[in-house]
Order: structure tokens, then sequence, then C-alpha cells
């Protein structure tokens, strides 16, 4: 069961995101000559150098934030790759990477949940946007344009969205591990334990994949 939601789930995600670039494409006015293709590819891949401009306090919060995504790459690859390609339960090399770099992701989480918190509270605007996309009449057209004037606003809220989704089940897939360790629960607790961690990991890869799309796409519309 497992097996079959994590391979559905991937698949509407990439596709998800697939048909968003095509509807609603991020570069417009962007020029498709080989060399500024390089130039995006080299930016999306960087994400990345620190700006000269940023302080202190915003080089640490990007360079934690470049540690996580590295974190959870390698947490995805030996977490899922075992399970869907192989097809056998995660043990040897692959358990110990997993291991390892599982608290390191944790750490940079309740980091991030610190410094971007702020940045990620929402507002009026956020809720103005809602409710233009909803159709609702009772919404001042001039508030809805002076607080929601681009489409990024869209994108914004989503990024919000998701931050908080991340760290939501960040929470259960945490702690089940954890507790898993700890001699307090049966045979059947342990299996619970084990699925809880299992579909909480499930969705905040999804999550996670959705929120770094959205801030490439945010880095490209700049």
């Amino acid at each position: 069961m497992f097996y079959t939601i994590s391979i559905i789930g991937f698949v509407v995600t990439f596709l998800g995101i697939g048909i968003c670039c095509m509807v609603f494409p991020c570069c417009r006015k962007c020029q498709w000559s080989p060399l500024a293709i390089l130039r995006r590819a080299v930016r999306i891949l960087t994400m990345l150098p620190l700006e000269r401009k940023l302080s202190p306090v915003g080089a640490l919060r990007k360079l934690v934030y470049l540690l996580a995504l590295l974190c959870f790459l390698i947490l995805a690859i030996t977490g899922f790759y075992p399970v869907l390609v192989l097809r056998e339960p995660i043990y040897g090399y692959w358990l110990i990477l997993h291991a390892t770099f599982a608290p390191v992701f944790a750490i940079c989480l309740a980091s991030l949940a610190v410094m971007w918190a702020g940045n990620c509270c929402f507002n009026k605007g956020d809720w103005l946007w809602l409710q233009r996309v909803l159709g609702r009449e009772s919404v001042n057209k001039a508030d809805v344009k002076k607080s929601c004037p681009e489409q990024s606003r869209g994108n914004e809220l989503l990024r919000k969205i998701c931050f908080w989704l991340i760290m939501l089940l960040a929470l259960p897939a945490i702690l089940s591990i954890v507790l898993s360790m700890f001699p307090l629960f049966g045979t059947h607790g342990q299996e619970f334990l084990l699925q809880l961690h299992r579909y909480s990991a499930l969705l905040l890869a999804l999550s996670v994949i959705v929120h770094t799309y959205l801030t490439i796409r945010t880095q490209m519309e700049q």
C-alpha cells in the first residue's frame, strides 16, 4: 500500500509542477538562446551564492536553508530509493546515511522555523488574494489591487502554506522514529510508529518538493 501511494504521490506532484510550468510560465519575456538558458540553469542550481547585500542573519538563513535542502535530498534518496526502486527495507549503508543526516535535518528545520516564522506569517494581502480567487464580490477591488498587484502573491501564499505544512509534518516524522527507539510500545505500537513515520515523511517530502519549486520560480521571476 505504501509503495502504491508513494508512486502516485510523486507522479501527481511532478506532473502538477510540469502542468503549472506550461500553463503559467514564469519567463514569458526570457530569452531562449543557449547562453540565456545556461545562465538561468546556473542561477537555479546555485540559487544561491550569497548576495553581497545580505546581512549576516540573511546569509546564515540562506546557508541553513541550503544545508536543509542537502539533508533532505540525502534523506529522500536513502529513504525512498530502497523501498520504491529496490523494493526492500532500508538497511546497511542506506540506513547509516539516513540516520546520520536525519538529526542535522531536524536541527535545520528547527532553525528555519525560528528564522523564517516572521516572514511566513499570513497577512491581510494573502486573505484578500484568496478571496479574489474564490470570487468573493464583497472584497474591495481597490484593496485587492493594492495588496495583490501580481500573480506572485499566489506563489507567495502557497510557499507560506508549504512552509507551515513542512514544520507540522516534521513533528510526527521525527517523533515517531525517536519514540520507536525506546521500549515503550509493543509490536503493534512499533508497527504503527513505522507507518506513521513513513506516511508523514512522504507528505513532508512532497511539501518540500513543492516549496522548492515555488522558491526557484520566485528566483526566476526576479
